[in-house]
């Protein structure tokens, strides 16, 4: 048996943020991020559609890119003194995830961080509030998803956490938001999308219900893009709905290890943060690479490679097109191929190669690595990411 779990109401198009005008409550608490809400007048506009509804509204402003456990326990102690019985999140994937887990800390303030990193472990929610969400960035999809990524910083751990108790009663996928991205963040955002979509499929998890919406995620994504990077925004649009549809997807088949390096990896080093998509485009075709030694996996990634319309006969030459298909999209976003080159050198190689058995075992031990179609040892995952710093190929 398996499930399949999606928010009750999901309003989408331009003009969607509209929808929050027919929410019933008495209070409504906003969680946003850095200022672009505001800036760009979406954060007032949401408040007016609140207060139109009837509701007395409070902000949380300021969540910090991946947020941090510090941050999460504010927030929850702020709408414990408020008593909101809807909290709405609005912007990229960190105060959207940030929001989810104060969700918990406020219905049920005796709970510890700990006690949350255990996958499907989340105390049963909506005792006092009811969730919205309206992402701003076409990629993390958390506005649809049963997870969210906090940081604890003192340990250097991003640590996924996972329960479909977290999963909005309300998402509002309006692309309006979407037009405000620069192109760095439209170019990591978007093949952290592709990301999950393809992981989605290749997944052990992965299901009637989860196949349709990740081959479409993918589709999607290879079509619009770049165009989207370009500055097209139609093509912003549909990448708005296609990082929705791979959410949908990843929510309910779940991930594999390109997610687990990418936790693990993104605030590990001294030099600075990778950023999670960037990190994820970096390391996706190495680690299809490797699972394609796993004869399942390899057909399914080349179904992808079909789906798209790449040119091969084999299963092994669609999956080495896919990978290249892949590598030409990141080089056309402006990714880099490796961690070494990563924003001009800041991972220092001496503390890559220092930290290496440590973020390895991290690794093998996230999350999103049951779900991953082949295995790693501690050593293959040590061979893995010292091929993704050095951009080396991979035959093991």
């Amino acid at each position: 048996m398996a499930r399949f779990t999606l928010p009750r109401d999901l309003y989408h198009g331009k003009g969607a943020l509209e929808n929050l005008k027919n929410l019933v409550g008495k209070k409504a608490i906003i969680v946003v991020g850095g200022g672009s809400m505001k800036r760009f007048g979406f954060l007032d506009r949401a408040v007016s559609y609140l207060q139109e509804a009837g509701m007395e509204v409070k902000l949380f402003e300021g969540v910090e890119p991946d947020p941090s456990v510090e941050t999460v326990m504010k927030g929850a102690a702020v709408m414990r003194e408020f008593e909101p019985d809807w909290i709405i999140s609005m912007g990229g994937g960190s105060p959207i995830d940030a929001a989810k887990a104060m969700w918990a800390f406020y219905e049920y303030p005796e709970t510890t961080f700990e006690d949350l990193i255990t996958p499907f472990n989340f105390p049963t929610l909506r005792t006092k509030a009811k969730f919205c969400a309206i992402p701003s960035t076409s990629g993390t999809a958390t506005e649809v998803t049963a997870f969210s990524v906090i940081t604890d910083y003192s340990k250097g751990i991003k640590y996924p956490l996972a329960d479909f108790n977290i999963t909005p009663d309300v998402a509002i996928v309006d692309p309006d938001l979407a037009e405000t991205m620069p192109k760095k963040l439209t170019a990591h955002t978007g093949m952290d999308a592709m990301t999950h979509a393809i992981e989605a499929y290749v997944s052990t998890m992965n299901c009637d219900y989860t196949d349709p919406l990740a081959l479409h995620a993918i589709k999607m994504i290879h079509e619009y893009l770049i165009p989207s990077f370009q500055g097209d925004m139609k093509a912003r649009e549909k990448m708005h709905n296609a990082q929705c549809l791979a959410g949908m997807a990843f929510s309910n088949a779940l991930l594999g290890i390109v997610h687990s390096m990418a936790h693990k990896t993104g605030a590990a080093y001294s030099g600075g943060h990778i950023v999670h998509g960037c990190a994820n485009a970096m390391y996706l075709p190495k680690v299809i690479k490797y699972n394609s030694k796993d004869a399942v996996a390899a057909s399914r990634y080349a179904d992808i490679a079909r789906f798209i319309h790449l040119k091969g006969e084999t299963t092994e030459e669609l999956v080495d097109a896919l990978i290249a298909e892949l590598r030409s999209m990141n080089q056309a976003l402006e990714i880099p191929a490796c961690i070494k080159d990563y924003e001009g050198g800041i991972i220092d190689e001496a503390e890559f190669n220092a930290k290496l058995k440590d973020v390895a075992a991290l690794a093998i031990g996230d999350a999103c690595t049951g779900s991953n179609p082949r295995q790693p040892s501690q050593e293959e995952m040590e061979k893995l990411l010292t091929a993704c710093y050095y951009d080396q190929e991979i035959d093991f």
